[in-house]
């Protein structure tokens, strides 16, 4: 299935329209918590208790799932059930006979969830290896919780956590932040960490003290240069753009977030399959699938030649 944004899924929650099986992917288990915690809104607070069940994969089985999830809820359509590092429940430590009967039946369970539970499994790292991986990967609603779309989705982000932590951030101090800190999520809460420690205290955050607290980083690229290259079909320029960045210390999430950011805005017959070739990229990345600079420079020269195809 195509990866969701923390935005489309909480326009999802707040339908109410949610499918059997979610999976949160994120190198941020901060991220991936605040996403996750975003579910228990689909039950009432009183309800909790009796609908919404917290696992951790490394303490869990198959079994437990399984029968959690059979579970009938009380005075609710479904239960929520959330597995913390569920790679560890998808990647047991050693290899047995139990270990391959506890695998089939999660298998045969995502492969016909129960409809009485949403089931959201939390993972900062998905080995594609394993069968169960690849049929989760098909199965599930994917989330994409390490990258932030864009510059406007980075800045409803630091208003978000900024109202949470009561940071009183003025609006060019938003605006300031995202093109110091990128849009990496990591990035981005520690930079609001430590401009809400320089400016404790003071009743509004200005962009001066984002400036003065918050060191701009190698990879927020005021030019764009890959996706200008990507856009003129230049594959040599876009190839130079990205390994000086990469040079520079660019991160490949905050590179991939440019390229993806690229993508997006190719004519519209180009973008589905290129949009495809970057949540390839962004699975390969987060799996540990190669080398991040191999797969950035193939993801480039791929969104190149779609243009000459």
């Amino acid at each position: 299935m195509p990866a969701l944004s923390p935005t489309a899924l909480r326009a999802q929650l707040a339908d109410g329209k949610v499918g059997p099986l979610y999976l949160l992917l994120g190198a941020d288990a901060v991220e991936r918590s605040a996403v996750a915690g975003e579910f228990t809104s689909l039950v009432e607070e009183e309800l909790q208790p009796f609908n919404l069940e917290r696992l951790h994969g490394a303490d869990t089985t198959a079994d437990a799932l399984i029968d959690a999830a059979n579970v009938f809820p009380m005075l609710a359509p479904r239960r929520i059930i959330i597995v913390v590092e569920a790679e560890r429940l998808l990647t047991p430590k050693r290899e047995s006979r139990e270990a391959e009967g506890q695998a089939a039946r999660l298998e045969k369970f995502i492969d016909d969830p129960s409809p009485a539970a949403v089931v959201i499994f939390e993972c900062g790292a998905l080995d594609l290896r394993r069968r169960v991986s690849k049929l989760l990967l098909r199965q599930a609603q994917v989330v994409d919780c390490g990258t932030i779309e864009d510059q406007p989705a980075a800045e409803r982000w630091v208003r978000a956590r900024a109202a949470q932590e009561n940071v009183p951030l003025e609006p060019e101090a938003v605006r300031a932040l995202v093109e110091r800190a990128g849009l990496d999520v990591g990035r981005l809460r520690g930079a609001l960490e430590r401009v809400s420690l320089y400016a404790m205290g003071q009743k509004t955050v200005s962009a001066a003290d984002v400036s003065a607290s918050v060191s701009a980083e190698p990879e927020a690229q005021a030019d764009f240069g890959v996706g200008k290259a990507i856009w003129r079909d230049d594959v040599r320029g876009a190839l130079r753009e990205l390994g000086l960045a990469l040079d520079s210390g660019a991160a490949a999430v905050m590179l991939l977030g440019q390229l993806r950011a690229a993508a997006e805005r190719l004519p519209p017959a180009r973008v589905p399959a290129a949009m495809t070739a970057v949540l390839r990229t962004d699975l390969a990345l987060k799996s540990s699938g190669g080398e991040a600079s191999v797969l950035l420079e193939r993801l480039v020269v791929e969104l190149c030649a779609r243009k000459r195809a």
